[in-house]
């Protein structure tokens, strides 16, 4: 099958497809993503992956679509389903890692096991062989091998090595004379030790920290191939039209890798999971069209909270600090210097000391010790040789001001891992990546809860907030530079849901009534002893509110020991861990403490809805290519993984989208309220705009709003179509003497006005004609705190 020529996404819509929801179930959703404006459909990963993965970023093969999501049959279906409407198919891809929790459902890694360094798949995977005299060292034993192989758990069975459930290959011959398990597992390839020794020992590349997932090794042009056969037969079949690459920054060379991938797909249209650290760009030189948009997640968030607010929620942490008796720094800079470093010395352990040997001779004694403070120090995720030296300079002044000891060490090192040539250096740009995610985005992240909504993927939590002007100047950046990168507001990787993220922006208007109605809920339902980490539980509350207990319970579990201060996975504290789950089932249980909490949330609500409205018409109409998560064109109220993968309601959905539509057509608007109809209408109406008129979406011209109330408003041109949004909506309510509203009343808006060409416009919105010039947003803004307003002149569908 010919492909048809490159063209990018006016707009996409992320689905989840795992085996309760495969491919057959997206085509038939296709239909409806039509209806609601939807350009392209985008696929989470589609290969083989571990047995029950609902993820799928576990891929165990990769030589066709997964038969559990689908098939072969299932893309052939979605793919269809959308090409026959002139949609197109935006594909989830896993180059960095493969899945190895069970080795008998992952070939190469079965093979590697069997055969070492002898198997066709050696080459594949990351591996040190020589530091553990040529085996695979696997962290899965509760004890010593003799003690498992005593106790009849390590047992030869089938053909097998196995270990409860767990299963692993024979070497050939290995067991053929009828030794027992101890010693038959001394002569294979792989060594099973206990799991607590992966954090230093280990001895091939992991995602992260996690020991199920193995680096492979794409720069090699044969693995290349080999991973990718498939995937570029969907190209050029013309199943899929994109590709979105997962964490392009485990990759020995990703503008290597990028430059191998266009070639191979023709150029299609091509986008990086890459995370961004405050003003760093992406690299000018990569073959992409952009990120997977968590740097407009970020402009969309700060630009909806009030700057006043951040030193009275200073002034409540440090008082929370103060109580709980925490003595780390209040600085963020500090904060992740401290977390990094804590993770290069803990789970990270066994990347640094493979960096140490990696180290041409002579080294100082000092080596490991500089190359984790050096990972400590670096200021983004990773460099890409020769680009980047800069940052591992930064690094390296750093290192020196917080151990002047390292300094000769540091001198030493940096030629070297400035040296491309170097595999020391290719292997430290590999590893700082890992340190920072998981330093900031799983530990500090947890840690710093002044204002939640600022701890999200790719954002700086200690940039508060930023002007409009700010959030012009970046859109301006944006559509010149990078004009079809992806924008967000939630992904299946955000700590929180947009609606969650909007309700928790309101409390930067409320410091004081948030301070109080924190107290009083910590008086009613207990303590767990960690200040800060009641008020990141109580934010989550509050920002999800209502949701079930055991989402609660789950969130406060993952969120403490991700923190690592009051418990951690791999030692949990039980006496906090039975406060913190009290202090969840009080919140549901003790009436006192249930009725306080509904009372605030039912204030707080409407400042939410309208902050939620606002995020999402911006994130729909600002420059880039907008995805909408799975869902999310109603409330997101989702909290951290695996809870934003629930299942989705398509069906009420539809009927939804149906009588949305039916009641328009009729002069119904929906109220905004719980039920979320009124954000269906803003992303469909949006989103088919997007689509049906691109030439309405080619600039961005900043336009002025003027007035006693003008900060509460931002609004910009994209080339005729006209976005108007409300900010602080709390203050705005004030300013009439009135209670949070997702829509002002009149009287706040007093007599501020967006200036315009003197050109009548319509708001697709709600229909409602205006005069150009300078349009009222007292009556703009009447029914929404938002508006999308077209020329009046150019007939319209609704």
């Amino acid at each position: 099958m010919t492909r048809a020529p490159r063209r990018e996404p006016r707009s996409t819509y992320r689905l989840q497809i795992r085996p309760a929801f495969d491919l057959h179930d997206a085509a038939a959703a296709v239909d409806y993503l039509d209806a609601l404006g939807v350009d392209w459909v985008y696929l989470s990963p589609i290969l083989p992956a571990r047995a029950g993965s609902d993820h799928g970023y576990d891929v165990v093969g990769h030589d066709e679509v997964d038969e559990a999501r689908g098939g072969a049959a299932g893309l052939d279906a979605v793919a269809d389903a959308a090409h026959r409407r002139g949609r197109g198919i935006l594909v989830d891809i896993v180059p960095n890692h493969v899945g190895v929790a069970d080795a008998a459902q992952n070939p190469w890694w079965w093979s590697l096991l069997r055969f070492g360094r002898d198997s066709p798949h050696a080459g594949a995977f990351d591996v040190d062989w020589a530091f553990t005299g040529g085996r695979v060292r696997i962290p899965v034993l509760g004890g010593t091998v003799e003690e498992a192989a005593a106790a009849g758990d390590l047992r030869v069975e089938h053909g097998e090595l196995r270990y409860f459930e767990h299963r692993f290959p024979l070497a050939p011959g290995s067991a053929d004379d009828g030794a027992d398990a101890a010693t038959v597992h001394a002569r294979q390839h792989y060594e099973l030790v206990h799991w607590t020794r992966a954090d230093a020992e280990l001895n091939y590349r992991r995602f992260f920290a996690v020991n199920e997932l193995a680096g492979v090794r794409v720069e090699d042009p044969a693995v290349f191939e080999a991973t990718h056969s498939e995937i570029v037969r969907w190209v050029r079949d013309g199943l899929a039209d994109g590709l979105r690459v997962d964490h392009p920054d485990g990759l020995a060379a990703p503008g290597a890798y990028l430059d191998r991938l266009t070639e191979a797909t023709g150029g299609v249209y091509l986008l990086v999971e890459k995370i961004l650290e405050g003003d760093e760009t992406l690299p000018a030189h990569w073959r992409t069209d952009g990120t997977t948009g968590y740097d407009a997640l970020a402009d969309v968030d700060r630009v909806l909270v009030d700057p006043d607010g951040e030193a009275a929620l200073d002034a409540l942490d440090a008082r929370l600090r103060a109580e709980t008796g925490i003595d780390g720094p209040a600085d963020w800079d500090e904060l992740i210097h401290g977390t990094k470093r804590g993770i290069a010395d803990g789970i990270l352990r066994s990347e640094v000391l493979r960096l140490e040997r990696l180290v041409p001779e002579p080294r100082p004694e000092s080596t490991a010790d500089a190359l984790a403070e050096l990972l400590a120090c670096f200021p983004v995720y990773r460099s890409y040789l020769p680009a980047g030296r800069e940052h591992l300079e930064a690094a390296a002044r750093m290192a020196r001001v917080h151990r002047p000891d390292l300094a000769a060490a540091v001198d030493a090192l940096v030629p070297v891992l400035a040296d491309p040539s170097q595999p020391v250096a290719v292997r430290f740009q590999q590893t700082s990546g890992m340190v920072m995610a998981k330093g900031v985005e799983d530990t500090a992240f947890y840690r710093w809860t002044r204002l939640g909504s600022l701890t999200e993927v790719g954002g700086d939590p200690s940039e508060f907030a930023i002007t409009v002007e700010r959030f012009h100047d970046r859109q301006e950046r944006r559509l010149a530079e990078w004009p079809h990168s992806m924008t967000t507001l939630s992904t299946h990787d955000t700590k929180r849901g947009e609606d969650v993220r909007a309700r928790l922006d309101a409390l930067a208007e409320a410091p004081g009534r948030w301070s109080l109605e924190l107290e009083a809920l910590r008086a009613s339902a207990g303590s767990t002893g960690d200040g800060p980490f009641d008020a990141l539980l109580w934010q989550a509350i509050v920002g999800a509110w209502p949701l079930s207990r055991e989402r609660v319970h789950a969130y406060a579990e993952k969120a403490a020991r991700e923190a690592s201060v009051s418990t951690r996975w791999t030692a949990p504290d039980d006496g906090f861990e039975r406060r913190m789950h009290d202090v969840v089932d009080r919140a549901f249980d003790v009436p006192e403490v249930r009725d306080r909490l509904e009372t605030f949330v039912g204030w707080l609500a409407p400042a939410g809805w309208s902050n939620s409205l606002a995020a999402k018409l911006l994130q729909l109409t600002m420059p880039g290519v907008p995805d909408v998560y799975q869902g999310s064109e109603l409330w997101e109220t989702s909290l951290v993984d695996p809870d934003n993968r629930r299942p989705v309601d398509f069906d009420l959905r539809r009927r939804m989208l149906g009588e949305l539509d039916a009641g328009v057509a009729h002069g119904v608007l929906p109220p905004v309220d719980a039920r979320a109809a009124a954000k269906l209408l803003v992303t469909s109406r949006a989103l088919r705009l997007r689509r049906d008129r691109p030439e309405w979406f080619t600039r961005y011209r900043p336009l002025e709003v003027v007035g006693e109330a003008a900060s509460h408003a931002i609004a910009f041109d994209r080339g005729g179509a006209v976005t108007v949004a409300t900010r602080l909506p709390i203050g705005l309510a004030a300013r009439a003497g009135a209670e949070p509203a997702a829509s002002a009343p009149p009287a706040a808006w007093g007599g501020t006005a967006v200036l315009h060409r003197r050109e009548p416009v319509v708001d697709v919105l709600t229909g409602r004609r205006h005069d150009g010039g300078a349009v009222a947003l007292a009556d703009l803004l009447a029914a929404y705190p938002v508006a999308l307003l077209v020329p009046a002149d150019v007939e319209q569908t609704r």
